[in-house]
């Protein structure tokens, strides 16, 4: 079971409503350079700073996330492959950048759910990660003229890296194939396979 911190249960047990807003953070490459650029969209209303994992983050908002931009996320045990799909404002100029201006293809991505008061608004505890994964595809909508442009990304979760064979094998033919002069796995495809009795 996840842990809840306590303020949250807390204003859980009170009944009294919580404002609840999701975080998404992209760690992108830079097409030009390689290097990582982060961008962070939230379901608020305004651009803000949130300091997750001892970092701060400042996440967009201002309508970047369209209407029911976020599934319902289920928590359970096991390692099923879960697939996420969110959807974004396609003229808002941070998501425009961050799918066009950037490589997000099989980008790092976390989503984290933040709860707030509903007395002052105030955030009751770090944000909570909910979904740890990756993007796996884009998908820009184009409409006709009066329609709506949106941005839909497919988020997977991290059990995938579960499901990727090894790129390279440890075999005589891999290791030569970067150090030509090394034979260090020379009998790997027989090690094990003919027994030496002992003495002999």
């Amino acid at each position: 079971m996840r842990d809840i911190p306590a303020a949250i249960a807390a204003a859980r047990a009170e009944r009294a409503g919580i404002i609840s807003h999701h975080l998404v953070w992209i760690e992108a490459r830079d097409r030009a350079t390689g290097n990582s650029a982060t961008l962070g969209f939230w379901t608020g209303d305004d651009h803000q700073d949130f300091t997750v994992g001892g970092t701060v983050r400042t996440y967009y908002g201002a309508g970047v996330m369209a209407g029911k931009a976020l599934p319902e996320f289920v928590q359970e045990i096991g390692v099923q492959v879960r697939e996420h799909q969110l959807t974004f404002s396609g003229i808002a100029p941070e998501v425009e950048l961050a799918v066009r201006g950037y490589d997000v293809r099989l980008a790092p991505c976390e989503i984290h759910r933040a709860e707030f008061s509903t007395e002052d608004e105030r955030l009751l505890a770090p944000p909570i990660m909910v979904v740890d994964g990756e993007v796996s595809g884009v998908n820009i909508t184009t409409p006709a003229e009066g329609g709506d442009a949106k941005i839909a990304l497919s988020i997977l979760s991290n059990a995938v890296m579960l499901t990727r064979s090894l790129p390279r094998k440890r075999s005589d033919e891999s290791l030569r194939a970067r150090r030509p002069n090394d034979p260090f796995l020379q009998y790997a495809k027989i090690s094990g396979a003919n027994g030496d009795p002992w003495g002999g």
